[in-house]
């Protein structure tokens, strides 16, 4: 006979601080552990370098067209890729310096700091490789004037700065979320 196993588990009391009866029940804070993408963790750090080669990448491949400057959305990729792959190389060096000397970035104001930083260059990432994607589109298939252009090289660029930018929507959620928690 197949018998199911219980779905409640008996549960001990939880331990209280300062012993004997002397009054004091405050219990014992134990820290969870750290969830892999936040600051100082292996996983925070992969995030950043990620997000790091794929805006230097993008940024990259624009620049070394020569007609990059004459469209206001691929200007606006270039100096939005700029940025974030300055904050991402910051942050990757913070973090490995955490790691290096094993200490936590979960201080409230230091995560806030990171929140609103990925908040900021994430979303201008995004919205520059929306208007470069729009401009892409458009010069390849509206106008069909490939063959003048660099198109292939802009949807590579377009494309870094969405990979990009989608490694960095996990940083800044993940951020948002222990703020979101305390």
């Amino acid at each position: 006979m197949n018998v199911s196993h219980p779905s409640v588990h008996p549960v001990e009391d939880p331990p209280t601080i300062g012993g004997g009866g002397g009054g004091n029940n405050e219990l014992a804070r134990v820290r969870m552990k750290d969830i892999q993408g936040k600051p100082g963790t292996p996983g925070g750090l992969a995030l950043r370098i990620c997000q790091f080669v794929f805006a230097v990448v993008g940024l990259c491949i624009m620049a070394t067209t020569s007609d990059f400057p004459s469209v206001t959305a691929f200007c606006y990729l270039v100096a939005a890729t700029g940025l974030q792959s300055l904050w991402s190389f910051s942050l990757a060096i913070i973090d490995i310096y955490a790691l290096l000397v094993r200490r936590s970035l979960q201080n409230y104001r230091v995560v806030t700091l990171f929140t609103v930083g990925d908040g900021i260059t994430s979303t201008l990432t995004f919205a520059a490789a929306c208007a470069s994607a729009g401009i892409t589109v458009l010069i390849d298939n509206d106008l069909n004037s490939c063959a003048q252009n660099h198109c292939a090289q802009f949807e590579t660029a377009t494309a870094m700065a969405f990979i990009s930018w989608f490694t960095a929507l996990p940083s800044f959620l993940l951020n948002f979320w222990s703020l979101a928690s305390r």
